[in-house]
């Protein structure tokens, strides 16, 4: 087998789908069948159960799977490396983030990158969280950046910073015009939260339970700025990270208002175990960890 026949697998048994898989690879279904048998042939066991939909991967294709992705891994960071040895073009990092990490925070760290690495490229891709874990663990990402990380068989989590989360409103509403606000003051009002699978949205429903608070969920989203727009046009309320809402308060267009108990939001960077970080990858992680500021 080569390496070209394991990217193929391996794009296969994540689709779950032969066609798929053939598709990202750019070759044709029957190209890609053919090569699933010349693999099952040549180990002499079966890979893939094809007459199930979505298909599946029995034992045997685990294995070749998790063979494949190291020996893919192994080689990204060969080729990386060789690079950089050779003075190539500097080499790139390649970010999988939430959305709410922030365009402004992204945008301040590349300026900060390219000022050391004036060579090296940045690429980030904003994603779902379950996505950033996805793409580190498939080796599309060398870090993620998310919140609520958690360390898992295949990746690690590395504390990054916490955000200090605030009740957000329209400038009209009644609890606008305070200087801070206490979580039985919550209770009853109308509530947009974050959608109930999201790490955030499991803190906040146990810091308001904690409390004895009970809010009245009237949209639920899973991304910031959708709550942003629906606080500015409506008469709820909801509970943000703060750095997330500069620009609104700026603006006039939203108002914050304190917790007298505080609660925040943790941000993580997550990579793969045993992860070998070609410098690029390393100065960038490097530069994460600096204290803010």
């Amino acid at each position: 087998m080569d390496l070209s026949q394991l990217q193929l697998f391996k794009d296969i048994v994540q689709a779950r789908s032969i066609s798929r898989g053939a598709a990202q690879h750019g070759v044709t279904q029957s190209a890609a069948s053919q090569t699933v048998q010349e693999l099952e042939r040549s180990l002499g066991a079966q890979l893939l159960d094809r007459s199930r939909r979505p298909l599946e991967v029995l034992p045997a294709g685990r294995l070749l799977y998790d063979f494949a992705r190291d020996a893919l891994r192994r080689q990204h960071d060969f080729l990386a490396n060789l690079a950089e040895l050779k003075g190539g073009e500097g080499g790139r990092v390649r970010v999988a983030a939430i959305y709410s990490v922030g365009m402004g925070e992204m945008s301040r760290l590349e300026g900060e990158f390219q000022r050391r690495l004036p060579s090296a490229r940045l690429e980030v891709n904003y994603l779902r969280p379950e996505k950033v874990y996805q793409a580190v663990v498939d080796d599309r990402a060398d870090l993620g950046l998310l919140s609520y990380p958690e360390t898992t068989r295949e990746v690690v989590a590395l504390p990054w910073r916490e955000e200090l989360m605030v009740v957000a409103c329209s400038p009209d509403h009644p609890l606008g015009a305070k200087k801070r606000v206490s979580p039985d003051e919550l209770d009853g009002v109308e509530f947009i939260g974050f959608d109930d699978e999201l790490p955030i949205s499991k803190d906040i429903e146990r810091f308001l339970r904690e409390r004895g608070v009970r809010v009245h969920v009237v949209l639920q989203f899973d991304n910031i700025q959708s709550m942003k727009e629906a606080l500015r046009v409506g008469h709820a309320v909801s509970i943000l990270p703060a750095p997330m809402l500069r620009e609104e308060v700026a603006e006039g267009r939203l108002r914050t208002i304190p917790l007298d108990c505080e609660l925040f939001r943790p941000l993580g960077i997550i990579h793969r175990r045993k992860k070998a970080f070609p410098r690029a990858a390393q100065v960038f992680l490097d530069l994460l960890r600096e204290p803010a500021g």
